[in-house]
């Protein structure tokens, strides 16, 4: 009796101890994204190392954020009688954020001006060279490509055009003389975005040494799609949700997408970390005594899984418009989930 207890009990910590090992590797195979979360979330201000708990539910949050974004897109899609998402499907489902579809505009804009540089060096080298002669004055309002500002601008508006734009639904378009005279209102909008962008990195990076700022450089080049397009689709299950595969724009619009909504989720839960720092300084207050073994303050410790879920709660807040109008047809609120 003693030797078949024995023997139970050994079997049983066997496949305990093989459960455990196989719910390893299935984590493993599940959750690919941990270093680019962190090498994102460090560029939106978190300086600790967060642990693999928090970087897993982020990953968790981002990939649910994906296939909505790929059902509703198709859905759209669907709509219009195509088959196959566009580009302009899946900017629809973010109209409503002008700072963010200008941002994804500049992008593909950018995307759009490297490829035609491309084909031109490779292709024709004399209207290279005319291209760049022509933007080698542009000084310190260039860009990168050697493009001034106001070339750059009207190719957005040339290539990238949104179905549900006014301008879209007419065949002639007015005159564009007074276009630099007259700002729109979502330009200024964007342009206010984009400094308020650039001063938080200014603060982040402003106490960098060299060496940091270089690290922090390359970790604002982590894309979960670039150079990963096969290994995007499998993670999300793009070939279970959609029947055709969506082309290469779509791809990266959706790898531009997950970096901001890594940012996003980030930004909320430092601000609630530091909500929680104040709280528990105005409480430590009273005590005057410090101790040698004092807990460290939440300012040198990570983001935790309970301030990504806090920051994930508000940043799925409804707004009061949209349940006032509700509250008239009675009943649970029921809802898809933001887009963050």
């Amino acid at each position: 009796m003693g030797s078949k207890t024995k023997s139970s009990s050994g079997n049983a910590s066997v496949n305990a101890d093989k459960s455990k090992h196989e719910e390893k590797e299935k984590d493993k195979n599940r959750y690919k994204y941990k270093i680019e979360i962190q090498q994102m979330m460090f560029v939106s201000g978190e300086t600790n190392d967060p642990p693999e708990s928090t970087t897993a539910l982020i990953e968790e949050i981002v990939r649910d954020q994906v296939v909505e974004l790929v059902l509703q897109a198709q859905k759209t899609s669907s709509a219009r009688g195509q088959r196959s998402m566009s580009p302009e499907d899946v900017i629809f489902l973010i109209r409503h954020d002008t700072a963010k579809v200008n941002r994804l505009r500049t992008y593909l804009s950018w995307k759009d001006v490297r490829k035609n540089a491309r084909e031109q060096e490779n292709g024709d080298i004399g209207a290279g060279n005319e291209l760049m002669d022509e933007g080698s004055g542009a000084g310190a309002g260039g860009n990168a490509g050697g493009l001034p500002n106001k070339m750059l601008s009207k190719q957005k508006k040339s290539q990238i055009r949104l179905p549900w734009e006014i301008e879209f639904m007419f065949n002639e378009q007015p005159l564009e003389a007074n276009d630099d005279a007259a700002v729109d209102e979502e330009e200024r909008e964007a342009v206010l975005a984009q400094l308020k962008r650039l001063k938080q990195n200014d603060e982040r990076t402003k106490h960098m040494t060299q060496k940091e700022y270089v690290h922090w450089s390359d970790c604002r080049q982590a894309s979960f799609t670039f150079r990963k397009a096969k290994r995007f689709r499998e993670w999300c299950g793009l070939s279970q949700i959609t029947e055709s595969r969506p082309n290469d724009d779509v791809i990266d619009i959706l790898g531009f997408l997950t970096f901001e909504m890594v940012c996003s989720i980030t930004e909320e839960a430092l601000k609630l970390k530091k909500s929680s720092l104040q709280l528990q300084s105005q409480e430590g207050e009273t005590k005057k005594r410090r101790y040698l073994f004092d807990e460290p303050s939440n300012d040198s410790k990570p983001i935790m899984v309970e301030h990504v879920q806090e920051a994930w709660r508000n940043l799925q807040q409804v707004s009061k418009s949209r349940n006032c109008l509700y509250k008239f047809r009675g009943g649970r609120f029921r809802g898809r989930p933001n887009i963050i």
